[in-house]
Formats: structure tokens, sequence, C-alpha cells
């Protein structure tokens, strides 16, 4: 009974000892946790587990500056009243075509868009799919060989497909599948595809709702893809007998390479609203095998195994869509943002150091002069074109849109 009793009184003893352990190892993890400097600031050397994606710092040292009027271009219209283009190609000869998302490809032919579309393209456009990119074979017109990338639907599911088409001189006609069963969504398609200087196909998938497929290299949602101009797999990808090239990617929407260096450049779309988080937009250098961190980090946090960007917009959104190498600078179209957004870089060897992030025709975070912007190229006449897209649902039209304006250098 005695040691019954004088037990209780150890065991109440030994409760309030354990109680205040417990006590102050809850005061050091909240000192730990207000007062620790956040991982972002210094560099994080350990992946996330679970939870939301780290996001980190902002690679570039300097600021956006926006010029509404850029006095070194002369705008001009080249073609107007097309719906939702997406694509602009020059053929040597001088003509041009230019996809539109609702499956048509139009021709302009010495400065007149034809009524009559030279092909028709079976598309499913259901929010952000349709018909997207379009590429040239890189021996045309020797192998008279167009390209693109649309949804298309096999019963209640959506698929991309990247497609090679025939030219025939009027129109063109298929001629084989290059991939098929690519995810899609009415959001986060993808959808540009380019040859690379070493002749390859690239292709960018987005992850189609689905973060995670993002990291899953079996999945080919947000990555991009590189194959032969026939769609096989060439034997240098970096995963052995598949297409992938680079993952960790949201939704990229650019490609483009640096005629000084060879390096390949890509824009990628941040969350709209995935894990309560928005904007962080990103501009990334495309290294073999790369892991851009989707949905794990986002922005510079120095964390292997995943590439850092080179451009990162932590605050509002600035989703850069087609990109273009003119003058040695990296030129991108915006869309929410509505800009034209000029990159400075400063070469050494093959690394880069951004010196400017100009605005072209953006009158502040979200609104510019022409409106949403899809694309940018540079024409053989040495001077820019971009694409409109304001006829996209998320727009507002202005007379004549959408349009290819014309960019004259001055």
């Amino acid at each position: 009974m005695t040691r019954h009793r004088y037990g209780n009184g150890f065991m109440q003893i030994g409760m309030s000892v354990r109680r205040g352990r417990v006590f102050a190892l809850f005061l050091v993890i909240a000192f730990v946790w207000i007062v620790a400097p956040c991982p972002e600031t210094f560099g994080i050397s350990e992946s996330p587990r679970s939870g939301n994606p780290v996001v980190g710092t902002v690679p570039q040292k300097v600021h956006d500056v926006f010029i509404p009027s850029p006095r070194d271009f002369t705008v001009e219209t080249f073609a107007q009243d097309l719906e939702i283009p997406w694509e602009l190609v020059f053929l040597p000869d001088g003509r041009a075509l230019v996809t539109e998302r609702p499956g048509r490809i139009r021709m302009i032919d010495r400065g007149k868009l034809l009524d009559t579309p030279y092909a028709f393209i079976p598309a499913s456009s259901l929010g952000e799919g349709g018909l997207m990119g379009l590429a040239l074979h890189p021996d045309y017109p020797l192998k008279p060989y167009l390209y693109v990338m649309y949804t298309h639907r096999v019963g209640i599911k959506s698929y991309n497909r990247v497609e090679r088409l025939r030219d025939t001189g009027k129109t063109a006609v298929s001629d084989r599948v290059i991939i098929d069963r690519l995810p899609a969504a009415r959001f986060h398609d993808g959808g540009r595809i380019a040859f690379g200087p070493d002749r390859m196909l690239y292709v960018c998938t987005g992850d189609a709702t689905h973060p995670q497929t993002a990291q899953d290299l079996s999945n080919l949602g947000g990555k991009i893809l590189r194959l032969t101009p026939d769609g096989s797999i060439p034997k240098d990808n970096p995963f052995g007998n598949s297409p992938v090239y680079a993952y960790g990617l949201r939704n990229p929407q650019g490609l483009a390479w640096d005629p000084d260096t060879g390096s390949l450049f890509s824009s990628v779309h941040g969350p709209s609203g995935e894990f309560g988080l928005h904007g962080k937009d990103s501009v990334i250098i495309i290294r073999k095998g790369g892991n851009y961190g989707w949905p794990r980090v986002l922005g510079k946090v120095n964390m292997k195994p995943y590439v850092d960007p080179i451009v990162f917009w932590p605050g509002k959104a600035t989703p850069p869509a087609g990109m273009t190498f003119f003058r040695r600078d990296l030129y991108l179209a915006t869309l929410k943002a509505e800009a034209l957004v000029r990159i400075g870089l400063e070469r050494s060897g093959r690394g880069y150091t951004v010196t400017s992030i100009e605005r072209l025709f953006g009158e502040d975070w979200s609104s510019g002069k022409y409106g949403r912007l899809r694309d940018v190229v540079t024409g053989p006449d040495g001077n820019l074109y971009v694409l409109t897209s304001n006829r996209d649902g998320r727009g507002t039209p202005r007379k004549g849109d959408d349009k290819i304006l014309r960019l004259v250098y001055k």
C-alpha cells in the first residue's frame, strides 16, 4: 500500500518533469521558427518532402523598366482579323504561315492574308488547347514538311499530338504522326515546337493541371521533349529510350536558341492558384536532363538537383509565351502583362548575367498598348513580328484584332 502510494507520487513528479521538458522543447522550436533565417535567403540543401513548393529568391539583380513607347521601333500592321493566332513561320520564298487556335493554318502572301485557309487541322480548341505550334523541317523545301502541335479528342478525353504535314504548294496534307497521346487539358497545355541547331525537334508539354506529373519521368506532361524529324528518339537523349529532354516544368511556352552560344532558353508560366500561389513566372536555360523543380520549388533555391531560372518574377503575373533572340537581346511576348519584354544579357563563356529587363509597350504590370501578346518572331527582313491574342477569351479585342505587328528596327 505504502509502496503504491509513493509510486503514484513519483509518477506525478515524473509527469511534471516531462511536461516541463516538452514545454521547454516547444519554446526552443518556436524560437528557431521565428528567429532563424528563411531558407531561400541562404539557399537550401534538402529537397522539400511534402506540402507547398519552396519559393526562392530572384536571380536577376536588375529591376523591370516600363517603356510604353519604345523609340527604337516603328510599329506596322502586317496582318489583321485573325482568330487567336498562335505561331508564325516564314517560308524561304517570303510567304508566311500562321496557326489559328480553332484549327486553321493561314497564309500571308506578299503582305496579304489570303481568305482561304492554307490547311485545316482537326483540332479541339477548348480552353488553352487547339492548334498551337508550327515548325518547318530543317531541310525545307527540299523536304517539304511542316510540323504542327494540336489538341484532339478521343471520346471524352483530350490529348496533344505532333503531326507532320507535307506541303503540296497550295495546301498541306497529313504525312505521319510524330508523337501522340501527350497530356492535354483546358489549362497548362504547352504547345510550342521548334527545331534546334542540332536539327532535332523540341516539344513543350504542360502539366495539364496535374502538377506532380512534371516530376514523373514516365509521364510526358510538364516536359520538354526531343525527337528526330521522323519521330524516333535520339540516341543521345538523357533518359535512354525516352523523348524527355528536360522536366519539372509547369507550362513551358517558348523556345529560343542563342545564336552566339547555342544555349536553349525557355519561358515558363508560374502558378495561377495552385498551392495558393500566383505569378512566379520564369525564364530558364534548358540543360540536357535538367530538373526545373515544379511543383517542388520555384525561383532561385540553390537546391540540388534543381536548375535555377535566370529570370524570376515572384510578384505580379508576367506569363511569358513565345520568344526569340534579336540583336543579341532576348525578346518575350507576354500575355496578362501585355508587354514585349526585352532582356539584355552579358555572356561569359556559356554563362549569362541579366543586365536589363525592359517592358516594351507596357504601361504597368497588367496593361499594354497592344494587349495580350502570344508570340514574337525574327523575320527574314531583319524585323520583329509580334502576334496579339486578344480574342482568346481573356483579352479585350481592339479594332482589327487579332493582328500580326511588324516592328521595324530603326
